[in-house]
C-alpha cells in the first residue's frame, strides 16, 4: 500500500494546515495505521477531537468521508446492506418473469460499511464508525470479519472482498469496554485531554478572533477547571464554542460576571455548573490571572 504522507511529520503539519493540531503519539499511531492500511481506534472522553481526526483527514486526502454512527441496537440492515422489498414486489407485480432472482445486485441497499468497501480505488475514503462503545457486543463481532479480511458476505450473493481497504477510525467514548478482539485488529492511541500549550495553539487556529489575554485566560481556565472533580470535564469542543461565544460577546479578558452568565456553553450538567458558578469561578480566575501574570515575568 502506497504511503499517503512521507512521514509522521508531514502529516502533522497537513492537519495543522486544516487547522486541526495532534500530539507526537497520536500523529505516530495515525502515520502508522494509514502506512500500513489498519483500522485506528482512538478512545478518550467525549469532545477531545476523535471525530474530528476523521473528518479532516477526509478534507486533507479531499476523499468521501463515510460515517457510522453508532447506537444500542444497530444492525446489518443499518450498517452493511439491507434489500429493497418495495422494488422487489414491484418487480414481482409488474413482470412476467418467474424466474427474476429478487436478491441481486439489483435490488441491494449500500449502507455505510459496504459501501466503504466498494469505493473505488482513486476514491478510498475514509469509514468514520464513531462512538462503538454505544452499540452491542454483537455488532462488535460482526465488524471481525470486515476489518480482518475487508469484506462482507452476503448469504444471497456471497462474499464481497476488497483489495484497497478504506481508511478506518474507529472511536470509542470508554462507556463500556470494547473487545481484545476488535482491539486486536486495530492500531490503538488514547485521545486526553491537551495540555495548556496544545490547547492555545489549537485555539490561535480554530478562533484566531480571540485576542492574545482571552486565549491565554480563557485556556488556563479551563485547565483549572479540569482538575476540579466535575461529572463532566470540559473538553477541547467545548473551548472552542466558549471562544466562539466570548468573541460573539466582544469579550477581550475574562471577568466573573461574563463567566457566570456564559458558564453553560463550558458545562454541560447543572450540578457542575452549581459547583462553579460564584465564589469558585472567581477564586479560579483569580487563580488564572496570577499565573498568567507570573508567566509574563517569567
Amino acid at each position: 500500500m502506497e504511503n499517503i504522507f512521507k512521514n509522521p511529520k508531514e502529516l502533522v503539519d497537513s492537519l495543522k494546515n486544516e487547522r486541526y493540531v495532534i500530539g507526537e503519539r497520536l500523529s505516530v499511531a495515525l502515520y502508522l495505521a494509514l502506512a500500513k492500511g489498519k483500522p485506528l481506534f482512538l478512545e478518550g472522553e467525549a469532545g477531545v477531537g476523535k471525530t474530528e481526526i476523521a473528518k479532516t483527514l477526509a478534507s486533507i486526502l479531499k476523499t468521501p468521508l463515510i460515517r457510522l454512527q453508532c447506537y444500542e441496537g444497530l444492525d446489518i440492515s443499518q450498517s452493511s446492506y439491507e434489500w429493497n422489498y418495495g422494488k422487489q414486489l414491484i418487480s414481482i407485480q409488474s413482470t412476467n418473469n418467474k424466474n427474476i432472482d429478487l436478491f441481486s445486485e439489483d435490488f441491494l441497499i449500500e449502507r455505510p460499511l459496504l459501501k466503504a468497501l466498494r469505493q473505488r480505488p482513486s476514491e478510498r475514503a475514509v469509514l468514520l464508525i464513531d462512538e462503538l462503545d454505544r452499540a452491542d457486543e454483537a455488532f462488535e463481532a460482526y465488524l471481525l470479519e470486515f476489518l480482518s479480511d475487508w469484506q462482507i458476505t452476503i448469504p444471497e450473493i456471497g462474499t464481497i472482498k476488497t483489495e484497497e481497504p478504506p481508511i478506518v477510525v474507529i472511536t470509542s467514548n470508554r462507556t463500556r469496554e470494547v473487545h481484545d478482539a476488535l482491539k486486536r485488529r486495530c492500531y490503538y492511541s488514547w485521545v486526553d485531554y491537551p495540555d495548556k500549550d496544545t490547547e492555545l495553539e489549537i485555539l490561535k487556529h480554530r478562533v484566531p478572533q480571540t485576542g492574545p489575554t482571552l486565549q491565554t485566560e480563557l485556556v488556563n481556565f479551563v485547565q483549572y477547571l479540569r482538575e476540579e472533580e466535575l461529572y463532566k470535564s470540559p473538553g477541547i469542543a467545548e473551548t472552542i464554542d466558549w471562544a466562539e461565544a466570548l468573541v460573539e460577546l466582544n469579550c477581550v479578558a475574562l471577568d466573573p460576571q461574563t463567566i457566570d452568565s456564559t458558564i453553560g456553553v463550558l458545562l454541560k450538567y447543572q450540578d457542575d455548573i452549581a459547583k462553579i458558578q460564584g465564589s469558585e469561578a472567581s477564586r479560579i480566575l483569580n487563580d488564572v490571572k496570577i499565573s498568567v501574570v507570573t508567566q509574563k515575568e517569567n
